[in-house]
């Protein structure tokens, strides 16, 4: 009998520990480090939803939803770029391996071209049939069928102005004018980045940037010379800190950063240049050498459902073409209250004139390499001129000083 008892009490404790370990295997449980596979990931700065001032940050949700979905760890190595220029230029090199990049469309377009993306598989990516059917299929004019990539944000490029350091009836504001206008010597801030630079002085001289001859590219190198005299610096993500606090009046940048330094600042104001402006969509590839393709199609998925999307785009400021986004009732009340026309400026821009940047066959990109290699090494000449010029002027004061107090010296002596 007290060998039945204790058999009954075994198979009830067996059994209660099969309970209680099924119910712990629906928990996350600590991963030994060989078994979490790491995701890298290379984005824009302030590009993405990260948790701060209590957004949602989505790479540790993806985390989450990945290990719920999959059973499996994965650690999402997210880093920033700030040009599409730096982040050609890390790929290419080959010195470190992404598994997920978002270039602008012209660098889609010519990564793909040079074989560094992967083409997709659809099977793993089933929100891409959220994405609005302007930004897809043959509408994709950077890559054809989205063979090699999903449109994450889009925009536009303008000028953002601070309302009390620029007076609000100069008639140069509605115009790309205002970029090269005297009156503000050393406030200005232009693009680091060579495509945008040279857009700027392309669009304000009502040339093509995409088929400009090689005489018109001169020309636009011609004008951003003339401009270095008035400008405060060359910038990317500096211009967050300038504009914010008011150390720049004026600055050509993207649109939903701009909503981002007014929150920061209300005295900032923006407009889309009359003479025409760059159009830009930025998309998620993956490059041909990434170890982890399967994992980051899901990555990919994962930010086009709608937690995602609409966190990125609160996050971000952008334009979302994704129709889970631009739908969201929340989102809309969201985006007024940040700016009232903040929506407006962001979505209804179908009387913008604009044009989007197409890869440049290799022989205009050799031209605009040396054209910006050459209106830099002027800056930088500049520059130099005024430092050594300033060195002087200190050691002649220093030379002056000295001599002076020797003469003293001698007078008292010979007192």
């Amino acid at each position: 009998m007290k060998k039945l008892i204790s058999l009954l009490i075994c198979g009830i404790l067996l059994f209660a520990s099969a309970i209680s370990l099924s119910s712990c295997s629906k928990e996350k449980q600590p991963a030994a480090k060989s078994d979490i596979k790491t995701l890298y990931v290379y984005n824009w700065g302030e590009y993405m939803s990260d948790g701060s001032d209590d957004s949602l940050d989505v790479n540790k949700a993806f985390e989450d939803w990945y290990y719920e979905e999959y059973g499996e760890h994965v650690n999402v190595n997210y880093s920033t770029y700030s040009s599409n220029e730096d982040l050609y230029a890390k790929i290419t090199s080959g010195a470190v391996v992404y598994d997920v990049i978002v270039p602008s469309d012209y660098m889609v377009q010519r990564l793909k071209d040079e074989g560094y993306l992967a083409p997709l598989n659809y099977e793993n990516i089933p929100n891409m049939e959220h994405i609005l059917p302007e930004f897809k299929g043959d509408n994709a004019y950077y890559d054809k069928n989205n063979v090699y990539s999903v449109p994450y944000l889009y925009g536009m490029v303008g000028i953002i102005y601070n309302t009390t350091m620029v007076d609000p009836n100069d008639p140069d504001i509605g115009s790309w004018s205002l970029m090269w206008d005297e009156d503000y010597k050393g406030n200005i801030l232009q693009f680091n980045n060579s495509r945008d630079a040279f857009g700027t002085a392309q669009y304000y001289l009502g040339i093509d940037v995409n088929t400009a001859t090689e005489a018109e590219w001169r020309q636009a190198l011609e004008l951003l010379k003339k401009q270095k005299n008035i400008v405060q610096g060359y910038v990317m993500d500096e211009i967050y800190n300038k504009m914010e606090n008011g150390s720049a009046a004026i600055a050509a940048y993207y649109a939903g950063d701009y909503l981002t330094m007014y929150e920061n600042n209300s005295d900032l104001e923006f407009y889309y240049p009359k003479e025409g402006t760059n159009f830009y969509v930025d998309a998620m590839c993956i490059p041909a050498a990434s170890e982890n393709k399967l994992i980051a199609e899901r990555y990919i998925n994962f930010m086009l459902s709608e937690e995602a999307a609409v966190a990125n785009a609160e996050y971000t400021y952008y334009a979302s073409p994704n129709e889970l986004v631009v739908n969201n009732e929340e989102y809309m009340e969201y985006m007024s209250e940040i700016k009232e026309d903040a929506y407006d400026k962001m979505y209804n821009t179908d009387g913008i004139k604009a044009t989007a940047y197409e890869n440049l066959t290799e022989d205009k990109l050799v031209t605009l390499n040396s054209l910006w290699e050459e209106l830099k090494s002027d800056v930088d000449i500049g520059i130099g001129i005024y430092i050594c010029c300033g060195v002087i002027i200190l050691g002649l004061i220093v030379l002056f000083a000295t001599y002076t107090v020797k003469k003293r010296m001698k007078k008292k002596m010979y007192e």
